[in-house]
């Protein structure tokens, strides 16, 4: 039986002792040795090797996303699974989704007591264990099993990389590096299309075997290199006996040494949001609580923007784009699959502009602007389908790509970015979990709808789409608040002004739901930012007679000290900084 760490509830020692440990660790850091991840790297090439293991996770999302879309119309598959009807093809491919869920749910029990690391190795190796079923397949329930495996992996995978992504990233930074997984996705789908055209002049079971064991390249590649990554500082700081090992992370991951004050300052903001985070240990019960900062009404928008992405239509396009070329627009079945190859190499090329964009324009006016117009497209695309012409088709084609464009500029990578920003800490690993999970939910409603609603309402489908969208416009406007370029340990200031304004008010319900409705939707922080100053200089004052003790109680180096004196002005000065960005 496998017995899960216990973790460190940071309630039970004080806060004093807590940066009175951090003074004392940090004066021996430089003599730890620094096998923490690949030797030798630091800086920007470790923040690049970190994202590529996430990028690679997600790329297998994509890459099993995009595969099944040429495997269910392949005559040998078809014949392998005893012909199945349109509705089994579709559960078939659907019952991916449901293992997610699970996998995702699954991830929210391991991601905290084990760590991000060991969770996201765990999912690649049930992929990979999913995928050789699935290539290996004689049978139909041998493949519903694989089928459901595969998406457990997936589930795992998907809920806990955008977590560690965020955890090591700078937050001018965090967005666009969460774009690089989604445009990895992307191109693992695009991958996905091209051999399953290339494939398809071979004839055979390896029509349909090779694309599917293809994958297992992604999923050894993610579990070989997790092996030599490390952990998040967050989550060492808050789950080992001693801050040290988490500081130097910390100061791995920004290239200094660990007694610069960039890191001492960026370190003590994690310990201040864990001490008063962790007053409770996050349980599941905290998901729907407010917690003095509106922890429960961020879990529920954390799964409802995960949720609506799927009900924008995007997996009418990326599971079935052959399926609609082929049934809605009458190509032959090779000109289907060219044109979906291409369509997915447009939607990666289009993907970029995100990185640009993500953290500039920020999240909710992309989200508002691309729903608004990716429900013009599917109206005109429901036209061109019902006229049924060659020139309304060649229109229809235009608009499937214009659509997988608008999708990609303003629902792809900002969706995942959001749920590890939004959440507090001590509820981000269950949160975000759910909120994969509330993805995969989306996506097996679409995809199982979908065969059936164009087989039998055809061009409707669509229409009912554009309604999801102008909804999802409306909903995002009204309830979302900006997180863009926000550090991490301030979205709980932002939460708590918000809570502060509406009280006084005795409104807090309404306050905190009509406070968003504005078109740039960040919550002001004032209040906040005055509270964060009191509290950081009650703490500082009662914790520097410890620190003088630590500091004559042992001799230290000339660098150790300038980290041990930082003077109480000093650290108010640090704060007030950090706090002007929520401010601005």
């Amino acid at each position: 039986m496998i017995m899960l760490p216990r973790q460190r509830h940071l309630a039970q020692p004080s806060f004093c002792d807590i940066v009175a440990t951090f003074k004392a660790s940090s004066r021996t850091m430089t003599i730890l040795p620094t096998k923490l991840g690949v030797n030798g790297l630091r800086g920007t090439a470790l923040v690049a090797m970190l994202t590529s293991v996430c990028s690679m996770g997600f790329c297998l999302f994509g890459y099993d996303q995009g595969v099944m879309s040429g495997v269910v119309i392949s005559k040998y598959w078809l014949g392998q699974m005893d012909n199945p009807s349109t509705i089994m093809v579709s559960t078939i491919t659907a019952l991916y989704d449901i293992g997610a869920i699970v996998g995702a749910i699954a991830a929210a029990f391991t991601t905290e007591p084990l760590g991000r690391k060991r969770t996201l190795i765990i999912g690649a190796t049930i992929l990979l264990i999913g995928t050789i079923l699935m290539g290996s397949c004689v049978e139909r329930i041998q493949m519903i099993v694989a089928r459901i495996l595969t998406g457990i992996g997936v589930g795992y995978i998907t809920s806990v990389t955008p977590v560690y992504q965020s955890e090591v990233t700078l937050p001018e930074h965090r967005g666009w590096q969460l774009c690089c997984q989604m445009s990895s996705m992307l191109f693992g789908l695009m991958i996905a299309y091209w051999i399953n055209y290339a494939f398809y002049f071979y004839n055979g079971p390896i029509q349909w075997r090779f694309p599917l064991l293809f994958q297992c390249v992604f999923a050894i590649y993610v579990i070989f290199v997790t092996m030599f990554m490390p952990e998040t500082p967050r989550w060492l700081i808050r789950h080992e006996a001693s801050p040290a090992r988490g500081i130097e992370v910390l100061a791995r991951l920004r290239n200094l040494p660990t007694d610069h004050e960039v890191v001492v300052k960026e370190a003590q903001e994690i310990i201040d949001a864990l001490e008063l985070e962790s007053k409770e240990e996050g349980s599941w019960g905290d998901l729907f609580k407010s917690g003095g900062i509106s922890a429960n009404r961020r879990f529920y928008l954390a799964l409802g923007i995960q949720f609506m992405q799927q009900l924008t239509g995007i997996n009418i396009v990326t599971y079935y784009a052959p399926t609609l070329f082929e049934s809605s627009l009458g190509m032959s079945q090779e000109m289907a699959l060219f044109l979906g190859c291409w369509l997915q190499v447009w939607y990666i090329v289009a993907s970029f502009v995100t990185w640009y964009t993500i953290d500039r324009v920020g999240r909710r006016k992309l989200w508002i602007t691309f729903a608004i117009g990716q429900m013009i497209v599917l109206v005109l695309e429901a036209i061109c389908v019902a006229v049924d012409t060659p020139s309304a088709s060649i229109a229809a084609v235009f608009f499937v790509f214009l659509y997988e464009a608008f999708f990609t500029w303003g629902w792809m990578g900002t969706v995942w970015v959001y749920p590890a920003e939004i959440l507090p800490l001590k509820i981000r690993a269950k949160g975000a979990a759910l909120a994969a999970a509330a993805d995969f939910l989306g996506n097996f409603l679409v995809v199982e709808i979908t065969p059936p609603a164009l087989d039998n309402i055809k061009w409707r489908t669509y229409i009912i789409f554009a309604v999801f969208n102008a909804v999802i416009a409306a909903i995002v406007w009204a309830c979302y608040p900006e997180t863009s370029g926000i550090p991490l340990e301030s979205i709980d200031d932002m939460f708590r002004a918000e809570r502060s304004e509406t009280s006084s008010e005795q409104d807090v319900v309404k306050g905190s739901w009509t406070s968003a409705l504005q078109w740039s939707a960040v919550p002001r922080a004032d209040l906040a930012v005055q509270r964060a100053r009191a509290e950081r200089r009650t703490r500082t004052v009662g914790c520097a007679g410890m620190e003088e003790a630590a500091i004559a109680s042992s001799s230290v180096s000339n660098a150790d000290e300038k980290v041990a004196k930082v003077s109480v002005e000093e650290r108010e000065k640090m704060a007030e900084e950090r706090m002007e960005t929520v401010e601005s």
